[in-house]
């Protein structure tokens, strides 16, 4: 019963017609009203951000240009030094994110989909920004997917780095539905590694069968992911089939179970077995239907939107605006569409708690949320 509530409510949050905002607009929440204003523009697809210490913001556009958005969000030229990335359907230069350590160390990670071996799969690479933040330099490929594909589909990929260092990589199953069940290869899991590309020690699958730097496995195309601010574990949103959107907390060495169990349907409107019918699969702790096509998501910790703290703010790509998830513990409490009318690829935490949305569009901006001022 509670799935059929939860769809009826976002088929109602996305019964309106899409409207292209103006670039001031103010829009109601259940928490008071939010404005948007248009922070940085002509970015092409800008698919990933990050803040640097300054401010400033590093962003990649999916063609295979990473940029760097001023304080006056003011774009810059491209920044030399980025790998060469095969832009095709889903594929390009995806996530940004800064060592732990960056201050001294000034390295950058990229994800990005590289042309190898007859086909394609998702990398990551290193290197490092001058202090002009014009150049990478000494770029060098930590990790490969393997095996790489003809699909032009589903490539992942986030980056995110645990407290303890290691970085976490989500990977999708490039459309090879079934390989996403063999734990031996990375098509639809979830890697974990250390800073250089190597193997930790305690990963579940070191000296057993499983690739060493898997994670999790049987996922389908994981493009959210973001550490719960409290207890430092790895949240994960991925995108169903027809329906079955899923929010995770990946487990380490569990096989989550696509292609075999979903919430959803194939294409084809073929049913899939539902996960409940499949314990021995790690099961969601929630899921949408219709799909809101999940991408990019931040806990908030801010105080400029006080009632939003502790939230989850999940961007949406067929949802067109932030879907923002009130979490109790483990569960879902309650959730809410922000809706934009744009494709929203990516979501950000300003350091004074703004909220930035990245639009997926040719001519894709950069969008501030604040509170509305009082009228």
């Amino acid at each position: 019963m509670l799935r059929i509530l939860i769809a009826s409510s976002l088929l109602l949050a996305f019964g309106a017609p899409s409207t292209t905002l103006a670039q001031d607009s103010s829009i109601e929440s259940e928490t008071g009203r939010f404005a948007v204003e248009t922070f940085a523009e002509g970015l092409e697809h800008p698919w990933g951000a990050t803040y640097l210490p300054d401010g400033a913001l590093l962003v990649t556009e999916r063609p295979g240009r990473l940029r760097l958005v001023s304080t006056d969000g003011a774009v810059s030229d491209p920044i030399d030094g980025v790998p060469d990335v095969f832009a095709s359907g889903q594929g390009g230069l995806l996530d940004v994110a800064l060592d732990p350590d960056f201050a001294n160390n000034r390295t950058v990670y990229l994800s990005y989909s590289e042309e190898r071996g007859g086909g394609a799969a998702t990398s990551v690479g290193r290197g490092r920004l001058d202090k002009n933040g014009s150049a990478l330099s000494n770029f060098e490929v930590i990790f490969r997917q393997e095996p790489a594909v003809s699909s032009r589909l589903h490539y992942g990929s986030r980056l995110v780095f645990a407290p303890d260092g290691k970085l976490f990589v989500t990977l999708g199953e490039r459309g090879k539905m079934r390989e996403a069940q063999d734990a031996n290869n990375y098509l639809g899991t979830i890697v974990r590694i250390n800073p250089d590309g190597s193997v930790p020690d305690d990963n579940p699958f070191v000296g057993k069968d499983g690739a060493d730097e898997i994670w999790s496995y049987g996922h389908r195309n994981v493009q959210s992911a973001a550490l719960h601010p409290q207890t430092g574990v790895l949240w994960t949103a991925e995108m169903g089939p027809l329906g079955g959107d899923e929010l995770n907390i990946p487990q380490a060495g569990r096989n989550h179970g696509w292609p075999v169990v979903s919430w959803g349907r194939h294409y084809s409107g073929e049913r899939i077995p539902d996960p409940s019918t499949r314990p021995e699969f790690a099961d969601s702790i929630h899921s949408w239907t219709p799909v809101i096509s999940p991408s990019g998501m931040t806990f908030y910790t801010g105080d400029m939107f006080a009632d939003w703290r502790g939230d989850l703010l999940i961007g949406g790509l067929s949802a067109e605006g932030i879907v923002r998830v009130r979490i109790d513990g483990k569960q879902v409490a309650a959730e809410e569409v922000l809706a934009l009318g744009r494709r929203i690829r990516d979501v950000v935490q300003a350091p004074d708690g703004a909220v930035m949305a990245l639009t997926d569009e040719p001519a894709g901006k950069i969008l501030r949320l604040t509170p509305a001022a009082s009228q």
